[in-house]
């Protein structure tokens, strides 16, 4: 029997400016990674990982994260936003129609919505965008 692997929202991307890495990522993963940027991968084990199992993604790291949290600080620090998914309610000629539209949003914003709030505009964690420059600073 094979194993099938999922790779999907498991990238790491960069320009001139920012970092972006897939959500579906692991900090096991994150670490043995090459690819990605030495002083990123330093962070995410150290700062990171406190808190939770190596095998946890980065999806779910961000979505169960709380506001006094330490790791609330280090994603602020670093200016990261997060890019997600959420349903929002259209209405074309008086007919409401819910799509699923994708947008950026800080961490503070991300951290400040209840479990609840996240589940009924069915949010869904798509990548992690981090601020090189920001990067820097931790």
């Amino acid at each position: 029997m094979n194993k099938t692997v999922y790779e999907d929202y498991k990238y790491c991307m960069q320009d001139t400016g920012n970092l972006y890495l897939g959500a579906k990522y692991t900090i096991n993963e994150i670490a043995e990674n090459e690819d990605i940027l030495f002083k990123f991968r330093k962070v995410c084990v150290e700062s990171l990982k406190n808190g939770s199992d190596g095998d946890d993604s980065l999806e779910t790291i961000l979505y169960y994260m709380q506001p006094e949290d330490f790791r609330v600080q280090v994603l602020k620090q670093m200016r990261a936003k997060v890019r997600v998914n959420i349903i929002k309610e259209k209405s074309f000629f008086g007919k409401k129609k819910k799509e699923y539209v994708t947008e950026f949003m800080s961490i503070p914003d991300l951290v400040s919505m209840t479990k609840d709030e996240k589940e009924s505009v069915g949010l869904v964690i798509q990548e992690l965008r981090v601020n090189k420059l920001a990067l820097l600073t931790v």
